[in-house]
């Protein structure tokens, strides 16, 4: 089967250069290639150190479609009787990507509105991506939505953000059906629990298993798992590493 997914215009949506982003927020620094702990590392980048760092809000004009997207996503905001600071978090412009930052209350009807505005028309999630940033308090998990454009060849990602002691999101099925899957798999891996879901089971882990594996508390080895009767031990603890 061919890829039927059309092609971005490059020269659209041209990357910001790198020296005109504001600075972002440093929320913690990570050793290792995971940043886990609490079992060995056998990755080979033990001895990693770098920066886990938020992007910084960019200011207009981005470039680009970027701005007609902003604009048409206000001005369907202010028909449906809602406002921008109310709902939008911030924009990031990086990497020659657009992110809106949506309140999760809000999650649901701009969905609604970016896929039926006809100056929109973001017909296609590409699906839902977990991220886990155990240093961000009261914003640990987030949930990244890709949306594609047919009608306009465009492209913008959503972020939403839930704490951890509240890991909900609403579900997305209803206005992008083909998400159902994809968001069984990111509350399977993460436990982001995405409310109004037809279906909410786990989708490749046993539906007894406990924790989420891909936080990055998770341990990476030592799992108590049993196969054909033997035990798995931590991955430090099966061979030797130098």
């Amino acid at each position: 089967m061919s890829d039927q997914t059309p092609p971005v215009d490059v020269d659209a949506a041209a990357p910001v250069p790198a020296d005109t982003l504001e600075p972002g927020e440093v929320i913690a620094e990570r050793a290792g290639l995971f940043g886990a702990a609490g079992s060995g590392d056998t990755s080979g980048y033990g001895g990693l150190q770098q920066q886990v760092v938020f992007p910084a809000e960019s200011a207009r004009p981005y470039g680009g479609y970027f701005d007609a997207i902003a604009d048409a996503l206000a001005d369907a905001l202010a028909a449906a009787g809602m406002t921008w600071g109310d709902v939008v978090e911030k924009v990031v412009i990086d990497r020659g990507d657009m992110t809106l930052h949506i309140r999760r209350e809000h999650l649901l009807p701009v969905s609604q509105i970016l896929r039926d505005n006809p100056d929109l028309r973001f017909e296609m999630c590409m699906g839902v991506s977990g991220v886990h940033y155990p240093e961000s308090k009261d914003r640990e998990l987030h949930g990244h939505y890709p949306l594609l454009s047919y009608t306009h060849n465009r492209r913008v990602n959503l972020d939403v953000a839930a704490p951890d002691a509240d890991p909900h999101l609403p579900s997305v099925v209803s206005v992008w059906p083909t998400n159902d899957w994809h968001e069984r798999e990111t509350y399977d891996f993460f436990g982001i629990v995405f409310d109004g879901h037809p279906a909410l089971t786990r989708i490749e882990m046993p539906d007894d298993w406990v924790g989420h594996p891909q936080r990055k508390d998770y341990p990476l080895g030592g799992i108590p798992v049993e196969y054909k009767g033997a035990s798995i031990p931590p991955p430090d603890q099966r061979r030797g590493y130098a």
